[in-house]
């Protein structure tokens, strides 16, 4: 099957679930409709889809998959909530729609990401009840390394201090694996951790995820640039606008595509036995280049 079909297949079921999930959960609030808001925000869920596939390697039942992708989601739509506000990328659209500040105000947008954030610690701390204690205490923490002053946050905080600045090329590939990376490595490994797989078996899902992430942020770049409002759902061109680095800018769209392929050859030869098991794995990596098409 086309990978953009099981992706798109997918997403709908993901999105069925997790609405009624939110729904479940909220109330008739303000926040309550903020929070639903920016997490039904038209997004292919693709961090869902790895999760999905990850799960099916690592023998997890669709269920924990399920309560993992929508934790995820949880933590992405707040990142994204407060990534359009004002202070940070001040981007007035996501998707195509208001962004939940303007759909809204600043402040109930502030809330309603707080909120996600820990709506994610309770879906993760709250189930799984029947598995082993250590790999649940172990999934948490691991979520709060990828999320926290060392993961997500740090990367987008480097995102904003690094505007306007000229910086290395591994100073940005640095910053785009704790922006992006961080929470696809969550993804990928989050389904082994859980079911308590080998160190080695973690490593592997953990550098798929990372590679998968700095695929995904490199080519993000590129679309940002050549892309169109209508494509893409947001003001184009907003990443050259501000000032921000990035490794297009750095060093030019050939060498950008071949630094992802050359980066997928790497990883395919390290984990060629793995690989051959699954391999859907590599359609996966190169979806994140088909993105440009």
């Amino acid at each position: 099957m086309n990978l953009n079909t099981l992706i798109n297949a997918n997403k709908r079921k993901f999105d069925i679930k997790f609405k009624k999930l939110l729904k479940n959960k909220l109330d008739k609030s303000s926040l309550s409709n903020a929070i639903f808001y920016g997490s039904m925000n038209g997004g292919k869920r693709i961090r869902p889809f790895l999760v999905m596939e990850s799960a099916k390697i690592a023998k997890i039942s669709s269920n924990d998959a399920f309560i993992i992708a929508s934790c995820i989601e949880c933590i992405h739509s707040y990142s994204l909530i407060h990534d359009d506000l004002p202070s940070m990328d001040d981007d007035d659209y996501r998707r195509g729609k208001l962004s939940t500040h303007k759909k809204f105000n600043e402040a109930t947008a502030i809330l309603a990401g707080d909120a996600l954030h820990d709506l994610a610690f309770e879906l993760i701390s709250g189930n799984f009840k029947n598995k082993n204690v250590i790999s649940r205490l172990s999934l948490i923490n691991y979520l709060s390394l990828c999320i926290g002053y060392k993961g997500l946050a740090l990367g987008q905080a480097l995102d904003l201090e690094y505007e306007n600045k000229k910086l290395s090329k591994n100073k940005i590939l640095d910053m785009y694996s704790k922006k992006t990376g961080k929470l696809f490595e969550f993804s990928f490994s989050a389904p082994f951790i859980l079911k308590d797989k080998s160190k080695i078996d973690i490593q592997f899902a953990k550098d798929y995820g990372m590679l998968f992430g700095l695929i995904f942020q490199i080519i993000d770049d590129l679309i940002d640039e050549i892309g169109t409002f209508k494509k893409i759902g947001k003001t184009p061109g907003k990443d050259v606008e501000q000032g921000k680095s990035t490794l297009l800018k750095l060093i030019g769209e050939k060498q950008v595509t071949d630094l992802c392929n050359n980066k997928i050859n790497t990883f395919v030869k390290k984990y060629k036995n793995k690989i051959s098991q699954n391999p859907i794995l590599i359609k996966m990596l190169e979806f994140g280049m088909d993105r440009l098409n």
